[in-house]
Formats: structure tokens, sequence, C-alpha cells
């Protein structure tokens, strides 16, 4: 992987804070890429596209903002025609960090918070691939080659970073009586190539977020362009 240098321009990003005033507890803290280029707004308009993926009801939405205001209005809705219901105060959090940066790629990670009562809320962290000198989003298949042989590495790397009381567990357990699956989210950080299962995409509620790293040099065989 190579860095940022003197010789390229990388592209700068600026925090952006949600400033509107809700009647739900809503907060939007995320990166966008200064400057007015056409890269800039492709990438800005990619860091929006996901963020509104990870929201659950967000499927005729086109822009942020209209997506934060529509979760307000569903909850003022929620407590004007259920107002016996006493219903807790609706949440939203939604926050960006940039875990890798380079000449080459960018990867952002997107934590996303949403309680609408019950029992408890649903969080899932999702991460963001993109192209830095195109903005363009990329896949799985656009950063790894062979990946069946790249699933067995993982799967090597996955067993030790479980906690001492899920030694004993066998991969059916882990996967729902499935062999060993790659996650939905493989990005870079400083450290190597970042696999990280969301709740309920591996074991259950209480397991939590599973996470691990396989360092750059053992994972640069099946990486594609980069």
């Amino acid at each position: 992987m190579s860095s940022c240098n003197s010789e390229s321009k990388p592209i700068t990003f600026e925090t952006v804070v949600a400033e509107n005033s809700y009647d739900a507890d809503v907060t939007l803290i995320y990166d966008k890429a200064e400057g007015n280029t056409e890269l800039s707004k492709t990438i800005n308009k990619a860091i929006e596209s996901a963020i509104i993926m990870t929201l659950n009801s967000s499927e005729n939405e086109v822009d942020l903002t209209t997506a934060l205001d529509n979760f307000n209005t569903e909850f003022v809705n929620f407590t004007t025609n259920f107002p016996e219901a006493d219903a807790p105060k609706w949440e939203l959090f939604i926050e960006t960090e940039r875990i890798y940066q380079s000449e080459d790629l960018i990867t952002m990670a997107i934590t996303t918070y949403e309680y609408k009562g019950g029992a408890h809320g649903n969080d899932k962290i999702s991460f963001l691939n993109l192209e830095a000198q195109t903005g363009t989003v990329l896949n799985q298949n656009d950063l790894i080659k062979n990946l069946p042989e790249f699933k067995d590495l993982a799967e090597t790397y996955l067993k030790p970073s479980l906690s001492a009381e899920d030694k004993d567990l066998k991969m059916e357990d882990l996967f729902f009586g499935e062999p060993f699956q790659l996650p939905e989210n493989i990005g870079f950080s400083e450290d190597g190539l970042v696999l990280l299962y969301n709740v309920y995409e591996i074991a259950s509620y209480n397991q939590g977020y599973t996470e691990f790293v396989i360092p750059f040099e053992n994972a640069q065989a099946y990486l594609k362009r980069f």
C-alpha cells in the first residue's frame, strides 16, 4: 500500500455536524471532502449515499437532509397519533471515521445507531472503500483477488480473535449452521486489512461486533490494485 506523499495532493476533509433542531434525538457527524471539484462532489455523494443505506427506512430518500427530516417527522407523527404510548424519545446517531487514506484508497467506517422504542436499538458499522483518484466506490471483488484462498486465510485469523469462552465453538455455531463466511465489511487501516462482522452477522446479539486484522504483508498477495 502506498501512502500520501508530497508529490500528490491528497483529498482533504472537514467534519460536518448536523445543526438542525429536531424533536427526536438526532446526531450526525460526518466527513466531507473539501472543495468544489468534480472529485470532491463524487466523494461526498458516495459518503451520503452510504450513510443513507445504513438507515432502516431510507428506500426513497435521495439526500441526507431528507433522511434526517423523515426520521424526525416519523417520530413526531408517532407521538401525535399515539400519545397514550408515552414512548421514549427516538434516537438516531451517525458518525463517520476515516480509518485509512492513501493516494490510492480511502476507507471510512460509518457507525449508525437507530432507536425507535423497544428493548434496544439497532446499531451497525459499515465500511466504505473509495478509489482516491476518482471517488469510485469499491466492493470486495474490486479489492481482493482469489477470494476462495483469501477466505481460507481469513478463517485462520478469526479463530484467535474469539474470546476465551468461545474457543470451543465450531464455525457452524458462529455462522448459524453454515461454514465460515467472509463479513460484509472489509476495509483498510494502518495496521492491515480489517474484517468486521456486525451483530447478528455472526453468533448472537450478545456477542457484539467481531473484528480482526490481517497484516498487509500477509494480505498483499490477495490485493488487486493497491
